[in-house]
């Protein structure tokens, strides 16, 4: 099918992956999506993770831009840590901070909702150290590839996480499943998947561009998944509470799944 939208694809086209990271991820006052973006995704990764199903030794992360929050709970039951990203800037951003650099984006304010959450605060104190030494290897990918990261072969990965990112690379149904179907071919027998999304959506905005969005329901995904021989563990909603122009989703949504055997 061909491509017929007004708006950019984020994978293709050129993509600002720090003002990203400004409009849905910042601590700014004017942020106005941090129960959704940050709040929500948190929440539930610690409650997934906590639960003590989801261990290993390799996680994926197939995420969009250049945020690291989502990956805090996983660091503690997955230590290593390979990151796909299909931006040149996206990589730049994020190797900025897991080098601590000067001039990389201010993540403690992330930290700190995780820390809320847990009964001795101090197991966080350093916990953006402890994402840091577990993220082993950040990879460029090409999601039209069989091998996306080719030539690079990865291990198969007890856990996948994708965050934000199907439904920003999928122009239609056919593509979305297309896209899970090579994201689950990561997993080994067993694995499990983790996917943050949003519905309903049609555009976000970076900057002075707007992006393509696939919009789909919460039907469609759990159809999806069982399609693709996943069992569905978790799954939450949360209802939009951002008012802003940036982008039009109507709701977040959370699904852990395990592929079967």
């Amino acid at each position: 099918m061909m491509y017929s939208s007004p708006h950019k694809l984020y994978h293709v086209h050129d993509f600002d992956s720090r003002q990203h990271l400004e409009h849905y991820f910042s601590d700014k006052p004017d942020m106005v999506f941090g129960d959704d973006t940050l709040k929500f995704a948190i929440d539930n990764l610690r409650q997934v993770f906590t639960v003590g199903h989801i261990n290993g030794d390799i996680l994926i992360d197939l995420s969009s831009g250049s945020m690291v929050h989502h990956l805090y709970s996983a660091s503690e039951f997955l230590q290593n840590i390979i990151v796909l990203k299909a931006n040149n800037r996206c990589i730049m951003e994020l190797k900025r901070w897991v080098d601590d650099r000067t001039g990389a984006f201010y993540w403690g304010h992330t930290s700190t909702l995780l820390q809320e959450k847990e009964e001795n605060s101090d197991q966080c104190q350093d916990q953006e150290s402890k994402l840091r030494s577990a993220i082993q290897h950040v990879v460029k990918y090409d999601p039209e590839k069989e091998n996306m990261t080719e030539p690079l072969v990865l291990p198969p990965a007890d856990c996948v996480i994708s965050a934000w990112l199907l439904e920003i690379i999928s122009k239609d149904q056919d593509d979305y499943i297309r896209y899970l179907r090579k994201f689950s071919r990561l997993l080994k027998p067993g694995g499990h998947l983790i996917i943050i999304g949003i519905l309903g959506t049609t555009y976000y905005t970076v900057g002075k561009d707007k992006f393509h969005v696939f919009a789909y329901d919460e039907d469609f995904i759990r159809k999806a998944l069982v399609g693709e021989g996943f069992i569905i563990d978790y799954c939450k909603v949360k209802e939009r509470t951002a008012v802003s122009d940036l982008t039009d989703y109507k709701a977040a949504i959370f699904i852990a799944a395990h592929k079967e055997k």
